[in-house]
């Protein structure tokens, strides 16, 4: 498989990844047989959220006995400092895992930013100072709100939706 830098992170996987969210329909051990023979067949780039129910529940199966040789994405939809402080330290508890790769704001309304008054962006900066993320990112489906993440500088990573059958607008 082709290999990729993502975004300024140090992090080179291969091009195609697992995106975790179809899982939750899932049972656990057809889920969890899935990301294994994924990881067997050369993907080491799994990405998740709190959001998509157990997901992070089965990554953390299939995977805790393979976690140095995978990157492990996931995210979090909190808005205010003590829901990101409970949805990361869940995460890192179902992930079964002390640190998350690429830890994101799950599409916000607003690009977090320092002294923004949201306090978000500052506790994703403790969270990477105390080991428990390695990298910062964002996702987001308004393409404003990527954009000023993009000119920020802010983040390690934006992930966009992106169809090679959208218009030029789109």
């Amino acid at each position: 498989m082709k290999q990729i830098t993502l975004g300024s992170t140090n992090i080179t996987s291969p091009k195609n990844a697992l995106g975790c969210l179809p899982l939750q329909r899932d049972s656990k051990q057809d889920a969890i047989a899935l990301i294994r023979r994924a990881y067997k067949t050369g993907f080491s780039f799994f990405d998740t959220a709190r959001l998509y129910s157990d997901s992070e529940e089965k990554v953390g199966e299939a995977l805790h006995d393979v976690r140095q040789n995978v990157y492990i994405a996931t995210k979090t939809m909190s808005t205010d400092v003590e829901g990101f402080w409970k949805d990361l330290n869940t995460s890192l508890s179902l992930l079964q895992t002390d640190y998350i790769d690429i830890y994101q704001f799950h599409n916000p309304s607003f690009c977090p930013k320092p002294q923004d008054g949201s306090g978000l962006y500052e506790a994703m900066c403790e969270a990477k100072a105390q080991g428990k993320i390695k990298h910062i990112g964002i996702t987001n489906h308004r393409l404003s709100v990527a954009i000023e993440a993009v000119e920020s500088g802010l983040y390690e990573t934006l992930q966009f939706p992106f169809g090679y059958l959208a218009s030029q607008k789109e």
